[in-house]
């Protein structure tokens, strides 16, 4: 089947398929030619104490702890023990999150990344009781500030039986399957949300294949975390601040895309996009490049819906930092919002801070080890 990708700029694009590492939507991937436009607002990295070491993890305001657990585990994560499962009013995490006298409980799970060393990435879900809550990520893959994380797996095929069977396949895709990259037969790649309609996008693993018959050799994809997407909608202020504030690299801006696969694999009809992949360090390996993937949508407008860090279906990125308190005080300074009450230490020794992005709202936790366990 072939899955046509259309131009909607006037600058010259070509398509091709790269590594299936690239996962679902850039899959089926382009070389761009970037557009005309304001040049990127310069780093303040190296300007000032405390920066940005790496992605350290996920976390997902959940609506029911064990059916989010069993989900997730069904995706390849495994529970991580030690964690308190009761229901209490956490103190501390209730400075973090700007809350007060609210009951919550909390999973840690993990999986490999397959990037770099295949350092674990972490996920944490956390329910809260006795507070109104709002379903949060009811949406669509392109609604402003939606998230997902990416996951390439073993064996797709085995992956969608094991999730009908235990009715926790929820598939945004065209007719409910498993979709196949440009110029393949076979299904190998999906977005899918959990319980609470948060975004997963699955994509098969693929063995390296070697350069013959004219194709240039494609490294292998194996199974593990990926990437974290975000749906943006102003580049410029997503571009300050994981750009210039936080210190992602941002590559040079590519066309407007649009086409039946891109279409086919979140479940939409005429949707014009452009995915632009800011690189992170990983936190548990420095030397692993991973991706903050901006997702922005030329012809999806809407307004944000206000939500709040104790609503499901919402996420928050993790952020090792060094220096915390120069780190907070130029976020500060740059007027970013601040949601937790001040800097906050744990019983662990970890300091920790929480703030939301200018552009959609995204939380973004920021915490420095003690100095015993700093890299």
């Amino acid at each position: 089947m072939n899955y046509p990708l259309r131009l909607r700029s006037p600058l010259r694009f070509r398509a091709s398929v790269l590594a299936a590492a690239s996962t679902l939507i850039f899959a089926a991937a382009f070389a761009t030619r970037a557009q005309d436009r304001a040049p990127a607002m310069p780093s303040f990295v190296n300007m000032s104490k405390g920066h940005v070491v790496g992605i350290g993890f996920e976390a997902r305001m959940v609506s029911n702890l064990e059916n989010s657990v069993k989900f997730y585990k069904l995706l390849g994560f495994s529970e991580v023990p030690g964690v308190n499962p009761a229901w209490h009013v956490d103190k501390v995490f209730n400075q973090i999150y700007g809350i007060k006298g609210v009951e919550s409980r909390m999973a840690k799970l993990q999986i490999n990344s397959n990037l770099g060393e295949r350092k674990p990435f972490t996920l944490y879900l956390r329910e809260f009781r006795g507070i109104p809550r709002r379903d949060a990520a009811r949406g669509k893959p392109w609604y402003p500030a939606q998230t997902h994380i990416d996951l390439t797996v073993p064996d797709a095929d085995a992956l969608w039986a094991k999730l009908k069977e235990n009715n926790m396949l929820w598939s945004e895709t065209w007719g409910g399957k498993l979709i196949a990259v440009p110029g393949q037969t076979k299904g190998t790649i999906a977005y899918i949300t959990d319980p609470d309609g948060l975004d997963v996008e699955i994509a098969g693993a693929s063995p390296a294949r070697p350069a013959e018959d004219g194709r240039p050799a494609r490294a292998g994809n194996p199974p593990g975390f990926n990437h974290i997407g975000l749906v943006i909608v102003n580049l410029d202020k997503a571009e300050g601040y994981y750009g210039a504030l936080l210190g992602a690299q941002v590559p040079p801006v590519g066309d407007w895309i649009a086409g039946d696969f891109l279409d086919s694999a979140v479940g939409a009809h005429g949707n014009v996009m452009r995915i632009i992949n800011t690189v992170f360090p990983l936190a548990e390996d420095r030397s692993a490049h991973m991706h903050l993937e901006f997702v922005q949508y030329e012809n999806r407008s809407r307004p944000i819906v206000p939500y709040k860090i104790t609503d499901s279906g919402v996420g928050c990125m993790g952020f090792e930092v060094t220096d915390i308190d120069a780190f907070v005080a130029r976020l500060k300074g740059a007027g970013i919002q601040m949601v937790s009450d001040g800097i906050v230490t744990m019983s662990t020794g970890y300091r920790v801070a929480l703030f939301r992005d200018p552009d959609v709202g995204a939380f973004t936790e920021f915490y420095e080890p003690p100095a015993t366990n700093a890299q």
